[in-house]
């Protein structure tokens, strides 16, 4: 059984910084493309960023790139996202996911096999 459990989340301040973690159980970590999304109230889920397996090729929206950096550690089954510099419109769900396939297709959310409960990202203006 595949678990992904994202975790790391809070109540920051604008300008201020978070690391999301997410750990992945039940799958072969180092074969999986991994992927961070988001969603906000009334709005699509959209793309943050993703990783290649052995973490050598990485992914980003216009909306985060120079801010946010995404990482993993194949040892111990987890995928990172650093966000820095947050602002109020970063406010969201944030999600983490897998894909088998890779690296066509990891910006759209229905190219991902499995997904997380996701972790609450609050920014005070």
């Amino acid at each position: 059984q595949v678990q992904l459990v994202e975790s790391g989340g809070g109540l920051v301040q604008t300008g201020g910084s978070l690391k999301l973690s997410c750990a992945a159980s039940g799958l072969t970590f180092s074969s999986y493309y991994m992927g961070w999304f988001r969603q906000a109230p009334g709005k699509e889920r959209e793309f943050v960023a993703a990783i290649s397996w052995s973490g050598d090729l990485t992914f980003y929206s216009d909306s985060v790139k120079g801010r946010f950096t995404i990482s993993r550690d194949n040892a111990k089954n987890t995928v990172y996202l650093q966000l820095n510099s947050l602002k109020p419109e970063d406010t969201a769900v944030y999600y983490c996911a897998a894909v088998r396939r890779g690296p066509g297709g990891v910006t759209l959310p229905n190219m991902y096999d499995y997904w997380g409960q996701g972790t609450q990202v609050t920014v005070s203006s």
